[in-house]
């Protein structure tokens, strides 16, 4: 049982053979929030107060995106997009892919777009990754997501871009 879990450690741990691997799995967003759906005044203050409601929305979340990729941050918010789609997949192959893709880009120490976890999340997460299912990331998804809403959902609500959609 050590052995066999120490095997899809490594496997997940191994590095990059060639450049193909570092091809970022998820797709940028455009500068400028799609031309979703604008929100009206009304649904746009109601992302004061539920960093969710802000996530659901298409406009949301690509203005939120956009809001901190101007500070720097925006890793967090793409974490936590890339758990979402993470989730939706139903192919073991496919989970044990993406699940190599998000610890590769977020997880691991020194990662492109590393996020923000403690030691113990890290730990936790690494030893669901042994055996993938769509809620390996739960915890350091729930640690990520409430990192935003104590810090960066204040910052968005202060910011132009937030002020100009309610206005």
């Amino acid at each position: 049982r050590a052995k066999e879990i120490k095997t899809k450690l490594g496997t997940l741990l191994q590095k990059p053979d060639s450049a193909i691997d570092f091809i970022i799995p998820y797709p940028e967003k455009p500068e400028k929030p799609p031309k979703a759906q604008k929100p009206s005044p009304e649904e746009a203050l109601q992302w004061r107060d539920s960093l969710e409601k802000l996530l659901q929305n298409p406009y949301g979340l690509a203005s939120f995106h956009s809001f901190l990729r101007s500070e720097f941050s925006e890793e967090n918010v793409e974490f936590w997009v890339a758990c979402e789609d993470y989730k939706k997949t139903k192919s073991p192959v496919k989970m044990m892919e993406k699940a190599k893709k998000i610890y590769e880009e977020f997880i691991q120490t020194e990662a492109p777009k590393e996020v923000n976890i403690d030691h113990f999340t890290k730990a936790v997460t690494i030893k669901n990754l042994v055996e993938p299912s769509p809620s390996s990331f739960d915890m350091a998804q729930k640690r990520i997501f409430a990192l935003m809403e104590k810090d960066s959902l204040p910052r968005f609500v202060r910011s132009e871009l937030y002020q100009e959609l309610i206005e």
